[in-house]
């Protein structure tokens, strides 16, 4: 086993992180050097903390470089928890206290139109995400986390989970890969995350796993809330397995799409249009209305072009989908903007419903609305505008008493 390891980021353009060099020792005591800009101001709380974390693991003699670039004590603490478990065998954990605000669930059918992507080992981002109000904050430990780094992102993103402010966000992970992403769930599961996203799903076997691993760890630790799943589907076999996918379990409320692995498994290249994957897409979107879940669309790459991530939220809204991921809070209004329901819709949609109740309390078989009879399935639609509109704040939830409508 290693005596010294190093942990964490550092070096030009690194901020809010630390790296950790620790090296165990036979004698000597502990030799603490704290290299910060911020030395002056918090040298002292750095250096409790870490002595904090090191006697929480019986650690006497230790030689520990902290290299700090203004580092939350949530980030540090685990940067230095992650370099000691490197170096010794423990399931010990060393936790800060959670946040009060921390410990909300979500509801099934909450509002996903948006999803947030974080490195997980990117601690920077993650810290004021959730003042850009998305619906949903991801801390990723999959794609967006370098294979030599994601050890040490579990410490970050489990202690994210705990300290991290998401201000209401769904609180969100991204698990790598079956069965890599079995391992993760023991960093998440504990520590009130509202919802997982598995990668690369291709068989409900994945969900299967997944779920036999959470209700291991609820057990274990006395969690009795509900833990959502989201597979995400990546591949040709994963598009043609949705719907099974989508049936595996009843604590999946979501599905979603990820085009660029997808296009890639094709052999194709993805295009702003989406051609390519309106097959793909359309497959997702039919799975998970058949079962009653959302259908979640991938994320636009290009943050710059506003445009066409509108255009793009409007082709995906017109396919059926209830929201899409993002990579950057600037793409979190215009998603809002454009998969919310227009003020002409709402009006529409009321018009209808309203015709619908009040055929209902006169005992009328047949809605009618104008000169036009009312299918169920055109209500089902209106009142599910009606719905959406309720959750985005654009239509009061009491709008029939409101309106006087008897």
């Amino acid at each position: 086993m290693d005596t010294t390891v190093s942990i964490g980021n550092k070096g030009k353009g690194v901020r809010s992180d630390c790296s950790i060099t620790l090296g165990l020792t036979g004698s000597s005591g502990i030799i603490l050097q704290i290299e910060s800009k911020v030395k002056s101001l918090f040298g002292k709380q750095i250096e409790q903390l870490a002595r904090q974390v090191l006697a929480f693991y019986n650690i006497e003699n230790a030689n520990l470089l902290i290299e700090d670039s203004g580092a939350l004590p949530f980030v540090m603490a685990a940067r230095i928890e992650a370099a000691i478990r490197r170096l010794m065998a423990t399931d010990k954990e060393f936790l800060l206290p959670m946040l009060p605000q921390n410990n909300y669930q979500t509801a099934r059918d909450k509002n996903r139109f948006s999803r947030l992507y974080l490195p997980g080992n990117t601690p920077p981002l993650m810290i004021n995400a959730g003042i850009h109000q998305p619906d949903g904050i991801i801390l990723d430990l999959e794609d967006a986390v370098a294979p030599d780094k994601k050890y040490e992102a579990s410490f970050v993103v489990r202690n994210a989970l705990r300290n991290l402010d998401f201000y209401g966000a769904e609180r969100m992970v991204r698990i790598n890969q079956v069965p890599r992403g079995l391992e993760d769930l023991d960093f998440i599961v504990p520590h009130n995350v509202n919802l997982i996203l598995i990668p690369k799903c291709e068989n409900a076997s994945q969900i299967d796993q997944v779920n036999e691993r959470i209700e291991v760890l609820k057990t274990k630790h006395g969690i009795s809330g509900n833990i959502w799943l989201m597979p995400i589907i990546e591949s040709a076999l994963g598009v043609i397995k949705s719907y099974e996918i989508a049936t595996a379990a009843a604590n999946v409320v979501a599905m979603a799409i990820g085009l660029e692995d997808y296009t890639a498994d094709l052999g194709t290249k993805r295009t702003n249009e989406g051609n390519e994957s309106f097959f793909a897409r359309s497959q997702v979107v039919n799975a998970c209305r058949a079962v009653g879940i959302q259908p979640i669309d991938s994320v636009f790459s290009d943050v710059g072009d506003m445009e066409g991530l509108k255009n793009n939220v409007l082709r995906s809204k017109s396919l059926g989908f209830d929201g899409m991921g993002c990579i950057h809070p600037r793409q979190i209004k215009v998603i809002h903007d454009n998969f919310a329901p227009e003020t002409d819709e709402i009006e529409k949609a009321k018009k209808i419903v309203n015709a619908f109740i009040d055929a209902n309390e006169r005992g009328l078989g047949v809605v009618s609305l104008g000169t036009k009879m009312i299918d169920p399935p055109v209500v089902k639609r209106a009142q599910r505008t009606i719905d959406v509109a309720i959750k985005t704040g654009k239509l009061n939830q009491n709008w029939r008493e409101i309106e006087n409508v008897r």
